[in-house]
């Protein structure tokens, strides 16, 4: 039995993965989280977890992820997300590891992408437009570094907006989803705050990318990059007329300055041939599912 660890295990996707290793969806696998304490910032620490797993398979989730966050704290997104990333790759190599490690970097990374120029494939040259973005495109070239002079298996994953029950309310669709129960509720007039809701997104539910990184550690190819979405271009304002719909809400739509974002990409769609060629890996749970299981996390909140 493969022995798995996992950063940031206890975060959003982190859970879901857990979930997804209890149904089988890994094989035979035993999961191996880091502990919720463990600072990916601190070498040390992060040479101990190691040593103390010695894995066959590492998935490096931990990463400060929020992009506005990382306008006001660049410097804080840069020691987690490229100089955590640097620790344990040190780590892994001062423990003779020799498994395969997916290191989970974004599609943020290709910034401002032309009408023209979608669906983005791996092929497109990244052009980041967020200190979070840079982070990630960072810690991407130093585990393909790491691929090409120390032999290291790895893959990069860029996945793209992915959503589901559980996700934190400083994300769009649950800030959303959250409004709309307190309104179906009762608990809050019928006017919904909103950034820019025309922009479009590809949007995957974080069970079909937990499982997309089963496939990748399974049938992915060393020192490739994958993207992960739908395949599908929507819009925020279509994902937010369903969530009314789906709870039988009718209000008012009323934009907030504050959720505005700079530097702002109009339109995204993600290309996914490369991961089904290589894995056979499809999206398999529709958006409206997807939508309903985080209304219903927000609608039970509403009932305590």
């Amino acid at each position: 039995m493969n022995r798995l660890f996992v950063t940031g295990a206890g975060g959003f996707v982190g859970r879901h993965l857990a979930a997804a290793i209890k149904q089988g969806e890994f094989g035979r696998c035993e999961l191996f989280p880091a502990a919720a304490t463990l600072d990916v910032r601190d070498a040390d620490a992060v040479r101990q977890a190691v040593a103390e797993v010695r894995p066959d398979a590492v998935i490096h989730l931990a990463a400060r992820s929020f992009v506005p966050e990382s306008f006001t704290d660049p410097q804080g997104t840069f020691e987690v997300n490229l100089f955590g990333t640097l620790n344990l790759l040190q780590a892994l190599k001062a423990t003779e590891f020799r498994g395969r490690m997916l290191f989970v970097s974004s599609g943020d990374v290709y910034g401002r992408v032309p009408d023209d120029a979608l669906p983005v494939t791996e092929a497109r040259l990244p052009e980041p437009r967020s200190p979070y973005a840079v982070s990630k495109l960072s810690a991407e070239l130093l585990c393909a570094q790491w691929h090409r002079s120390e032999g290291l298996d790895v893959i990069i994953a860029r996945p793209f907006n992915h959503i589901g029950p559980g996700q934190n309310e400083q994300f769009v669709v649950p800030a959303l989803a959250s409004q709309v129960a307190s309104i179906a509720a009762g608990q809050q007039p019928a006017i919904i705050d909103a950034g820019d809701i025309d922009v479009t997104r590809d949007f995957t539910d974080v069970r079909d990318v937990v499982k997309a990184y089963a496939a990748l550690l399974q049938h992915g190819r060393a020192g490739e990059t994958y993207l992960i979405g739908s395949g599908r271009e929507r819009s925020v304002r279509e994902l937010l007329q369903m969530l009314m719909k789906l709870a039988a809400v009718d209000a008012e739509i009323r934009q907030d300055p504050s959720r505005l974002r700079p530097a702002e990409q109009r339109r995204m769609l993600a290309s996914i041939t490369r991961i089904q060629e290589h894995t056979g890996w499809a999206p398999t749970i529709s958006l409206e599912t997807t939508l309903q299981n985080i209304l219903d996390q927000f609608q039970d909140c509403t009932k305590k």
